[in-house]
């Protein structure tokens, strides 16, 4: 009886002490990191990141978010792993995209400050520490502003262009919204749901829950190695999801001031067209009645449906999706 007793208190002092030096190792900075076949920049961003970190003197963690690399990037950031334990590594056998990616990120993330980056080295790690100076004016997220962008003309041509559209739209004034060096306090992080496409657009979503966003200038760098996994299928995508901010930050709360002047208009339309249709068929006795009372019909029924149950189907999908995490880890090295 005493040696059980003995053993109890034993294990119950030595979970005490994981938990004691769990709450001491806590970092204070995480930087999370979408990869996604970056083998080759793996190790000198690790590197990099270390530099510009370490003289802050504020305890730091690096998440690596294997987003189905098929070119050995996984064994690069397990070797990182197995260097330092403050990197820490979870892996997607498929490719998710980056929005499941930076929310598998963020969701395990453990610092009061997050930073997120690319892996490309286009990102430039010596600007973290002007971030995080930012940050501390009193913002809730700060988003890096590539003015000199080393980028091929079609590509920042299409970043103009929606930079400007968002702006303009959303009322959110920045000049690169879909920079991926963003510093975060880590109430973002927790509030702001992000699938699909929706990363780009975290800056639209995070003013909507009244946080204070503020932009800085950061170095761009050429693309080293590797390629750029800018598409065309992801301005399709893009689009989509803007349409979908729009509605959640704008008309999610009262729906009917979007769709109701187009439902109001649809249905005037078809009331009309169906009250000529029956002039024109009783009174005129002409066939053009039975194609007026068609299309009528048709136009009231989508001005007062179809427009709101897609409305209402995009709405329950988001509620739904707040239980639900657009990600699948396979494996973790997290210890």
């Amino acid at each position: 009886m005493y040696n059980c007793a003995c053993r109890r208190e034993i294990s119950l002092a030595g979970i005490e002490r994981r938990r004691i030096i769990s709450i001491i190792e806590k970092p204070y900075i995480s930087v999370v990191i979408p990869v996604f076949d970056e083998r080759d920049t793996l190790e000198p961003l690790y590197d990099q990141i270390c530099v510009a970190l370490t003289p802050l003197g504020k305890p730091f963690e690096l998440l690596m978010i294997d987003d189905g690399s098929a070119d050995g990037s996984f064994d690069v950031m397990k070797s990182l792993h197995e260097r330092d334990s403050r990197v820490r590594v979870f892996r997607f056998w498929v490719n998710r995209g980056k929005s499941p990616a930076l929310a598998a990120g963020f969701d395990h993330a453990r610092g009061d400050v997050i930073f997120t980056m690319d892996a490309d080295l286009q990102d430039d790690p010596a600007e973290l520490p002007s971030l995080l100076a930012k940050l501390d004016e009193g913002y809730d997220l700060v988003s890096g502003w590539k003015r000199n962008r080393k980028d091929p003309l079609s590509k920042k041509l299409f970043s103009k262009l929606f930079n400007a559209t968002v702006s303009s739209m959303t009322g959110i004034h920045l000049h690169d919204f879909n920079c991926g060096l963003k510093a975060y306090r880590r109430e973002v992080i927790k509030k702001v749901m992000i699938y699909g496409e929706m990363h780009r657009y975290i800056p639209v979503l995070a003013a909507h829950f009244g946080f204070r966003i503020a932009e800085t200038p950061v170095t761009h760098h050429p693309r080293r190695s590797g390629r750029s996994k800018f598409g065309a299928e992801r301005i399709f995508s893009g689009l989509l999801d803007f349409a979908t901010v729009i509605v959640l930050t704008r008309f999610v709360q009262n729906p009917s001031h979007l769709f109701g002047k187009y439902g109001i208009l649809f249905s005037a339309l078809g009331s009309l067209l169906i009250l000529v249709g029956v002039i024109l068929g009783f009174f005129v006795h002409s066939v053009a009645g039975l194609w007026s009372l068609g299309i009528g019909g048709i136009a009231f029924l989508l001005g007062v449906h179809s427009i709101l149950l897609g409305l209402f189907a995009e709405i329950i999908t988001y509620y739904r999706r707040r239980d639900e995490r657009p990600y699948y880890i396979n494996e973790r090295l997290d210890d």
